[in-house]
Parts: structure tokens; C-alpha cells; sequence
């Protein structure tokens, strides 16, 4: 009997009439909204909003499809390897080498005091960036490395590719500092921005959408109202006249202030800092190597003379 007092004390707190009231006027809507959609309600009969409203929607709508034109392609930065073409190919080996390891290491420290051998524990690879600059480094430095080994007195090929090599580390190196400085100071930030003021704004115009359709599905029930019902209706079209008036009014701030924004402005420059620092540290670099590499190359020239090779005559 308690718990049944209990529950009728918690019934006895809900207004039905408010929740029917919203049920009503959320069903209503959705009809309003079929309606439109269908092309069944005369264009005068749908509430126009103000051209100010109109506006700012549609430069809302353009900063959001320009955001979403540059995170399209930016997006890239947040992984390493968007310039590394084997970068799958040496995932999948460097997963299956890591399975191995990690089995071979289990297997050491749990078969220890057992009557099976147990197998000495293997440290892992050291993990290399996967970018192309890194990948050409490397490349290069193994090139060298092969030259060298086979060559005495300091082979000019030899010499280039290792000077080769250096210039492409220190470009690597620009690399890393680059998608750093891109993704913290760009990207995150203009993802932030989409997902937060411009969204918040789109969710006011949302609001402004459906308190437009409550109050033109309210303008259709005074207009079909009974007489008895008449005074009930126009007092449902004079509240849902000021809630829209109080939705256009809190979007239109909104998306003033996301269009006034200079945080997209600053993001932007940002990027292009970035690059321009990345680029100038690649063109120094590749400037000092390729006037060391063209002297080799001239040397080269200057002592090559190739042998003649007599054909016999038959």
C-alpha cells in the first residue's frame, strides 16, 4: 500500500495537460512539415522569416561547406605517413614481427620454472617514421653505405649520396616540426570550430525551424477552430508567436558571432606559416646539397673518358 502512495503522489506531480500539450503541438508540427514538404500549403500561408535571418543562414551555411571543403584534404596531416606509399605494406610486416615478439616474450617469462625451454626475451625494433622524406633519407644512406663498401678512395657517387642523405634528414626532421605545428594549430582548432559554434548555431536555426512550423500549425488550427474553441487557438497563435520571435532573435546572434569570429582567420595563417617554414627549411637544404652534388658531377665529367672498344670485322 506504501509503494502504491508513493507511486500516486509521483502521478499526482506530472502535468498531463502540459505533456499532452507538447505531444499535441509536436504532432502537429510534424503534419505542418509533411505538409510543406509535399507542396500541399500555399506559399503565403507558410511564415516568413526575416531577410536579415535569411542572410545569416546562408553565410552560416558557406562557412560550414568551407570548412568542411579544407578538412577534407587537411585531414591527412593527422597521420604520419599520407606521403608514404609502402606505409601498409610495412605495417603488416612490422604487426606480424611485433605478434612474434610479443609471443616469443610471453612465452620467457611464463615458462620460466617449467620443465620447457624457455626462450630468450627479444627487444623489439625500433620504430621509424614513416614519412617520405624520412624514406628517402634512408634510401639514400643505405645507397651510400653499399658504394662505399665496395669502393676505395671515396668514391664521388658514394660521397654524393651520403651528402644526399644528410640534406633529406634535416628536411625529415622540418617534417616532423611541420605536422606538429599543423595539427595543433590549424586543424584541431578548425574542427573545433565546426563542431562547437557553427553546430550550436545550426542547432538555433533548427530551433527556429520548429518553432515556425508550431506557429504555422497553430495558424491552421485557429483557422479551422469551432467558435467555442476560437479564443483557445488565438491565444496558442500569440504564444507561438513570440517563441519564434525569440529563436530568430538568439540565432541571428549566434550566427553573427560565429561569422564575426577571427579564429578560422588565425588558423588559416597558421597553416600557411607552417608550410612556409617547412618548405623554406626543404629548398635550403635541398639548395646547399645540389651545389655540393653539381660539383661532384662536374668533377665526374671532367676525368670520365669512356673506353673504345674496337668491333672485328668479318
Amino acid at each position: 500500500m506504501e509503494g502504491w502512495n508513493k507511486i500516486s503522489a509521483s502521478l499526482s506531480s506530472i502535468d498531463f495537460s502540459a505533456s499532452a500539450n507538447r505531444f499535441s503541438k509536436g504532432f502537429n508540427s510534424s503534419i505542418q512539415a509533411t505538409k510543406e514538404r509535399l507542396g500541399t500549403v500555399a506559399p503565403e500561408e507558410i511564415t516568413e522569416l526575416p531577410q536579415e535571418y535569411r542572410d545569416l543562414e546562408a553565410q552560416v551555411d558557406a562557412l560550414k561547406a568551407a570548412h568542411l571543403a579544407l578538412l577534407k584534404i587537411t585531414t591527412v596531416y593527422e597521420t604520419e605517413a599520407y606521403d608514404y606509399p609502402v606505409a601498409v605494406n610495412e605495417s603488416i610486416a612490422e604487426l606480424s614481427t611485433s605478434i612474434g615478439v610479443g609471443i616469443n616474450n610471453f612465452a620467457s617469462s611464463n615458462l620460466k620454472g617449467t620443465n620447457l625451454p624457455s626462450p630468450t626475451p627479444i627487444a623489439a625494433p625500433p620504430q621509424v617514421h614513416k614519412t617520405l622524406p624520412h624514406a628517402l633519407g634512408r634510401s639514400a644512406t643505405t645507397a651510400a653505405n653499399v658504394i662505399k663498401a665496395t669502393t676505395t678512395g671515396g668514391d664521388k657517387l658514394g660521397k654524393a649520396l651520403g651528402l644526399y642523405a644528410d640534406g633529406w634528414e634535416k628536411i625529415a626532421s622540418a617534417r616532423v616540426e611541420h605536422d606538429i605545428a599543423v595539427r595543433d594549430n590549424f586543424l584541431h582548432p578548425w574542427q573545433q570550430t565546426l563542431a562547437t559554434s557553427i553546430n550550436v548555431a545550426i542547432k538555433a536555426r533548427q530551433a527556429v525551424r520548429s518553432s515556425r512550423l508550431e506557429l504555422d500549425a497553430a495558424k491552421q488550427t485557429l483557422k479551422n477552430a469551432s467558435p467555442a474553441k476560437q479564443e483557445q487557438a488565438r491565444l496558442e497563435v500569440e504564444n507561438a508567436e513570440d517563441d519564434l520571435v525569440q529563436k530568430t532573435e538568439v540565432a541571428i546572434t549566434l550566427m553573427k558571432t560565429v561569422l564575426e569570429n577571427p579564429e578560422p582567420l588565425k588558423n588559416l595563417n597558421e597553416l600557411a606559416k607552417a608550410q612556409l617554414a617547412y618548405f623554406s627549411a626543404a629548398a635550403e637544404s635541398l639548395n646547399s646539397i645540389q651545389g655540393e652534388v653539381e660539383e661532384l658531377s662536374v668533377a665526374a665529367e671532367g676525368e670520365y673518358s669512356p673506353a673504345t672498344i674496337e668491333v672485328p670485322l668479318h
